[in-house]
């Protein structure tokens, strides 16, 4: 029996890269003129398989870093990572990097599952296989002293972590929001292990299908509240709408009490909120629905409105209806926001900052860093790279400029592929790379 699945799972795998090969229309299309707040949209295709072009991961040599403009120097923070996803830092100087594993709890529901499972472990598995470099789903904290990238200290903070991704240190308590929930821990910052143990401050949709697993965390100005992305249960709603409670929303919690309430809804996939700085307004990065073409829908950038509804799963881009969903909601298309800021398509945006640093350029100041995780579902790559993208008066302004590149190889490999970005307490930018197995650091060459 397994046999059989497994050369039907081949077949399968053929078929879907052959209809791939065969075009998918993005050599025809600019994916730049989905960038920015009027994102071209073409027509929506429909496929039996949705074309797949997946970068196998081959990892970074001892010598190798990404690339940043001219004038930057590029260093490995920390390597032999075990996939890296976000990195946060504290008051003190010290960086916590958060490495996780899903909860791989996803059942499969359709026939071309099997086909998309294969492909994701494809791209996020040096190799192609499942070469960890050690434990994962734990939080390690990275001590550098004098600021000069060359830690001097490195331990595991916090480990045995169900699927961790957020992170939030405020009045000397760490909250850590694990798949399931939003864990709170007694901290003080110096700290280099913590073994008190948890309280769950507040329960997040987790299992028994946790389709998008990642649950971001960020502070409200006043201190008094926490918001947290919770990623939908599939793409359009294929395992039932019972499984989309509370999902494909940002939360907002109460920090003292727990207390929690839905503050937008209609958000796929949001990751990362952050508070535009000196203001009340939050943002977040957003991947948007697969298997409409290559070139819908783009993964975007938004300020999020309280009560606001963004369009999942009835339509995208504000009122463009997705027809797959049943039954259909005109009351709710009537109602949806169109996004503040398109990325392009399948670009797979799941970091966000906002740079408030002196160590980089002052063009960078103000403006927003987005780690692209790269695209699966399109023959031509998209993303896998850091973009940014200039803000004026708190508001997007201007076109997304890449700024760390050199993850794709020129035949296609995929040395890592960036996720979480921050910046330090000197200036310089961290990225999370989760494949690579690395945390870099950008700085002002001296």
């Amino acid at each position: 029996m397994k046999a059989r699945y497994l050369r039907t799972l081949g077949a399968l795998t053929f078929t879907a890269i052959a209809l791939a090969a065969c075009g998918d229309g993005s050599n025809d299309f600019d994916p730049r003129t989905q960038i920015g707040p009027h994102p071209n949209l073409p027509a929506p295709k429909q496929y039996l398989v949705p074309p797949i072009r997946v970068a196998q991961v081959i990892g970074w040599k001892q010598n190798e870093t990404p690339t940043a403009p001219a004038g930057m120097r590029v260093q490995a923070l920390a390597r032999g990572l075990s996939h890296p996803r976000n990195v946060v830092a504290l008051p003190n100087g010290d960086i916590l990097v958060v490495e996780s594993e899903g909860p791989n709890l996803d059942p499969v529901t359709r026939p071309k599952s099997p086909i998309i499972q294969w492909m994701e472990k494809r791209a996020t598995s040096q190799g192609g296989g499942d070469q960890k470099t050690g434990p994962s789903n734990r939080i390690t904290l990275l001590r550098d002293a004098n600021g000069d990238g060359v830690p001097e200290a490195r331990t595991v903070l916090i480990d045995h972590l169900f699927s961790p991704f957020g992170v939030v240190f405020v009045d000397n308590m760490l909250y850590v929001a694990a798949t399931d929930g939003i864990l709170r821990y007694p901290f003080t910052p110096g700290q280099t292990r913590i073994t008190a143990q948890p309280t769950m401050l507040t329960p997040l949709p987790g299992g028994p299908i946790d389709h998008h697993w990642t649950k971001s965390l960020t502070l409200s100005p006043d201190g008094k509240l926490l918001y947290v992305t919770v990623g939908s249960n599939s793409n359009i709603v294929e395992n039932g709408f019972e499984a989309e409670k509370g999902r494909a929303a940002v939360w907002e919690v109460d920090r003292a009490s727990g207390r929690s309430r839905i503050f937008a809804t209609g958000l796929r996939n949001p990751n990362s909120p952050n508070f535009y700085p000196g203001t009340n307004t939050l943002w977040v990065v957003v991947n948007e629905r697969d298997e409409l073409g290559p070139n819908l829908v783009p993964d975007y950038m938004t300020s999020v409105r309280d009560g606001g509804f963004y369009g999942w799963p009835y339509s995208y881009y504000g009122q463009h209806i997705d027809p797959r969903v049943r039954p259909q909601r005109p009351d709710l298309v009537a109602k949806a926001i169109p996004p503040d800021y398109a990325l392009s398509s399948h670009v797979a945006a799941l970091g966000l900052t906002f740079y408030t640093g002196t160590n980089l350029p002052p063009a960078y100041r103000g403006g927003a860093f987005i780690g692209e995780h790269g695209s699966w579902d399109r023959k031509e790559y998209n993303g896998y790279k850091v973009v940014f993208v200039p803000f004026a008066d708190a508001r997007p302004n201007g076109m997304a400029q890449d700024f760390l590149t050199g993850f794709l190889t020129p035949d296609g490999k995929a040395h890592g592929r960036p996720v979480g970005v921050t910046s330090d307490r000197t200036g310089a930018l961290l990225v999370a790379d989760d494949v690579g197995n690395v945390v870099w650091r950008v700085s002002r060459r001296p």
